[in-house]
């Protein structure tokens, strides 16, 4: 399993028209998951998450956590992070978990989200085409892979 992690002032998802998740400071996380993924990689990525310590304290330093800040989690599943482009010029989805597969581990990476105490936690549509709109503070981006945890 997957998680870019997108330290953001502000996050929200759009589908037809419709806010479906929106927060302010915290993280935007797009989760892809793959064939051998497990919900222990879902919790294990959810702590990782919860506790990264990304965040400026008074001094500037990247020194807090989501949920030291109290900040929120805006979750969007995301296939393509398992994309494969190193053949032809059409990335390969092959490597990216059946949607059976993927939803329940997208929702029970939130769900430990919330249970490890993030206070708000958002979520896009699954399989749905949605709008993202990421005002990314720092910039701050942070690939998490369970593989390497």
């Amino acid at each position: 399993m997957r998680v870019l992690l997108q330290r953001v002032s502000a996050g929200k998802v759009t589908v037809d028209g419709r806010v479906t998740g929106e927060i302010a400071a915290g993280f935007v996380a797009l989760v892809g998951v793959t064939h051998s993924d497990s919900a222990a990689d879902a919790e294990k990525l959810a702590q990782k998450t919860a506790n990264l310590r990304v965040f400026s304290d008074a001094a500037g330093k990247m020194n807090l956590s989501l949920l030291d800040i109290g900040g929120g989690a805006l979750v969007v599943s995301q296939f393509t992070l398992y994309a494969d482009a190193r053949k032809g010029r059409r990335p390969s989805y092959i490597n990216a978990a059946q949607p059976e597969l993927a939803e329940p581990l997208v929702q029970v990476l939130a769900d430990c989200l919330s249970q490890a105490g993030v206070k708000q936690v958002e979520q896009g549509v699954f399989g749905a085409m949605m709008q993202v709109q990421i005002h990314n503070d720092g910039p701050v981006t942070i690939m998490l892979d369970s593989d390497q945890l």
